[in-house]
């Protein structure tokens, strides 16, 4: 019965702190909230790069499907240009190369950079000329089959010209990037290249 008697302070032989009863509810109810702010904070920055990585993908595909159909567009009437001038024919009118180049064309004017923007529609002036009705006084002292025999021959390289810009702005490399392997401890390895393979020294066979 004696032991009751005593203070806290003697029974430990040192000063106790007095912590309230409401004390431990408190705390763990502030580290309970800083975790569930924490969570929130996490996901929404998860959901934050997923929306930004599903936006890059659809600008590179958007562009990338314009800027092949318009390249293909581009083709189709380059070919069809050269197919009827060596069957001696006349090319399609203007207005028909309008109506089918047209659809291709409107989607890489609203969403190609300036680059790529100017380099399409220097293809499209020169095949417009093509289209166009060939006057035999612009070019003096040149017959009208051999300026539109040069005109024709400049469609490719600006076609080119047009090719590099898109591959500049969308990022494609003309190369493959360097191989890699898995070692043994899980490690990537690079693999070297065919050229950097070393040649078997003739001397030691």
């Amino acid at each position: 019965m004696w032991l009751t008697d005593r203070p806290a302070g003697a029974r430990y032989g040192r000063r106790v702190s007095q912590i309230p009863w409401w004390g431990l509810p408190l705390v763990a109810a502030v580290f309970a909230l800083a975790g569930a702010a924490a969570v929130r904070y996490v996901a929404a920055r998860d959901n934050d790069l997923l929306s930004r990585r599903r936006r890059t993908r659809r600008w590179y595909e958007e562009r990338k499907e314009a800027y092949v159909t318009l390249l293909a567009a581009f083709e189709r009437s380059t070919v069809r240009l050269r197919a009827t001038f060596e069957a001696g024919e006349n090319p399609p009118t203007l207005l028909t190369y309008v109506d089918e180049i047209g659809p291709a064309l409107m989607p890489v004017r609203l969403l190609a950079s300036g680059p790529v923007r100017s380099a399409a529609l220097a293809v499209h002036l020169q095949l417009e000329r093509l289209h166009g009705q060939m006057n035999p006084a612009a070019v003096s002292g040149v017959r009208p089959e051999t300026h539109f025999r040069e005109l024709l021959a400049q469609v490719p390289l600006v076609m080119q010209q047009f090719e590099a810009a898109v591959r500049e702005e969308l990022g494609i490399e003309e190369t493959p990037p360097a191989a890699q392997a898995h070692t043994s401890n899980g490690k990537v390895r690079r693999l070297p290249r065919k050229a950097e393979v070393s040649q078997p020294d003739p001397e030691r066979r």
